[in-house]
């Protein structure tokens, strides 16, 4: 996926306000740049000086001057302390399968270095500023893809970055796509590689960097296109010639589920109103119809519980990038500035979220394909059947409707919770293990499948985005622009040269970036 050209945008880091949206434009735009905040920066100073003072002083720290996982009891001489933190970023480099596209990658490196300015991982400033000038100069790491249980930190992944800054293994930038020896990439970005010192290495790698940002672009584009469900299901509304009576707002007044009222209010904004009344619907107001099947009619409530734990997701993993995920963890503040272990870099936040997330996406999609069935079948919508005309030599959308059926069905399967399953690891150190890696994958395939067609009588499903699960969504709905143009021409006389003229302007305010239709006037996407 190539990075979007935007005008150069410049985001302050200071570690506690990066959201998934943020995120997923750093990883996406090649005019980002990104520096710390100077709060930040004298938290990251204040930090090191303690683990200075420690290796100083010899005092026996995890981490610092000892090994790592069951070696934790086993010290480390002065003089082998850094070769311990470069040899863990070497050793953990065990990464198998396709590496990260380049956006992705970006996504990873730019929330490391988010999470580094908080001030409790111990790096230095200087190798902070390196990590800063290489995302500005449009570095792009090599990480395998596979690798990460998501317990101890998604150690593999995030062992893959660091490595490629140390100018060993490979690494591409924004200007060559091309993986190459990584001391090849930097001598032309003009970086020098960094020389880990004192814990470095481990701050490097301790946290759930790539389940976050693997989770973020999942959350983003599950956003998007719940939204363009919802648009979809409106069309589709129209073509079915649905009664409007089930959006009334004192239906969902009584059941004021958040999700629920939004897509009602949605649905409103675009369909019949007295401000925008709508010719089709006008066209059956007598037909004698009481109410629709479920898959229209109880739409807003299906739709609104997708919304309602998309939006849990989002305060989760928008929670999660502005973690200190770091084990050990430095408190320079707090009396005797302690150095304290613990578990941040457990992965069972972001990977239950993210669980949760593929089944709201999923449901989408198992709901678009009903209404997809009710759209192709002439004994349920009244239409062509299949809608296409000289049915028989023509097959229509017969077949569309089999993939849709073929990838909820598959969703079914990629909606199985990942974060159920446990193996230990590391000796029985790590004994209970998150699994989110296993779910990023699911979700994005679910989501690949779950973009939208733009053009009518289109039925395609594209593959922009990250692991998590392969949701069909209403984009099969969208030939219901065609649908809607065969029910006018049954439904009503032919316009006049100049109607339609005033019905395209309509049409492309439609699908501007806002659709403020309706008495609700509401901002649609």
């Amino acid at each position: 996926m190539p990075p979007v050209q935007k005008k150069k945008h410049h985001i302050v880091l200071d570690g506690s306000s990066l959201t998934p949206d943020t995120l997923f434009d750093l990883g996406r735009s090649s005019a980002a740049r990104i520096s710390l905040c100077e709060e930040a920066r004298k938290r990251v100073l204040a930090a090191r000086r303690v683990i200075d003072d420690i290796v100083a002083s010899k005092k026996v720290v995890y981490g610092i001057n000892t090994g790592f996982g069951k070696f934790e009891s086993t010290i480390i001489p002065p003089d082998q302390l850094e070769a311990l933190q470069t040899n863990l970023i070497r050793s953990h480099c065990a990464g198998v399968g396709t590496p990260l596209l380049a956006h992705r990658a970006r996504m990873m490196l730019a929330l490391r270095i988010n999470v580094l300015a908080k001030g409790h991982s111990g790096i230095r400033v200087e190798t902070l500023d390196t990590l800063i000038d290489a995302f500005n100069r449009g570095l792009i790491p090599h990480i395998p893809i596979k690798g990460t249980v998501g317990a101890s930190g998604d150690l593999a992944p995030l062992a893959h970055l660091a490595l490629g800054i140390l100018g060993e293994g490979l690494l591409a930038s924004h200007d060559n796509h091309t993986f190459r020896p990584a001391e090849i990439v930097l001598a032309q970005l003009g970086i020098t590689p960094i020389k880990l010192a004192a814990k470095e290495g481990l701050a490097m790698i301790n946290g759930t960097q790539f389940i976050a940002s693997y989770g973020s672009e999942a959350l983003v584009r599950a956003r998007r296109l719940l939204v363009a469900a919802d648009v979809a299901l409106a069309m589709t509304h129209e073509a079915l010639m649905a009664t409007v009576s089930s959006l009334d707002p004192q239906i969902h007044a009584v059941r004021p589920h958040k999700g629920q009222q939004l897509t009602a209010l949605r649905l409103r904004s675009i369909l019949h109103s007295k401000t925008f009344p709508s010719e089709i619907n006008s066209s059956h107001v007598n037909c004698g119809r009481v109410q629709d099947a479920y898959s229209i009619r109880c739409a807003p409530q299906v739709h609104g519980i997708s919304s309602d734990m998309i939006e849990w997701v989002y305060q989760i993993i928008g929670q999660e990038l502005n973690c200190a995920t770091d084990n050990p963890l430095v408190f320079p503040d707090s009396p005797g500035a302690k150095i304290l272990s613990g578990g941040n870099f457990h992965g069972e936040y972001p990977a239950k979220a993210l669980d949760v997330l593929a089944i709201a996406a999923h449901e989408i999609g198992s709901i678009s394909e009903r209404r997809i069935e009710r759209l192709n079948n002439p004994s349920l919508s009244r239409l062509p059947a299949f809608l296409v005309q000289n049915g028989g030599l023509n097959s229509g959308f017969m077949i569309a409707h089999c993939t849709a059926a073929a990838l909820v069905s598959e969703n079914k399967v990629l909606c199985h919770p990942a974060s159920v399953d446990s193996i230990s690891t590391s000796a029985a150190q790590e004994d209970h293990v998150s699994m989110g890696e296993k779910k990023n994958i699911s979700e994005r395939r679910i989501e690949r499948l779950n973009n939208p067609s733009r053009g009518a009588q289109t039925v395609r499903v594209e593959e922009p985005l990250v692991g998590r699960k392969k949701c069909i969504k209403s984009q099969c709905e969208a030939l219901l622009i065609s649908t809607t143009k065969t029910k006018q021409k049954q439904k009503q006389s032919i316009m006049s040269k100049k109607q339609r003229k005033k019905q395209k302007s309509d049409e492309a305010t439609k699908s501007d970036i806002s659709i403020t239709r309706g008495d609700d006037n509401i901002a649609v996407l």
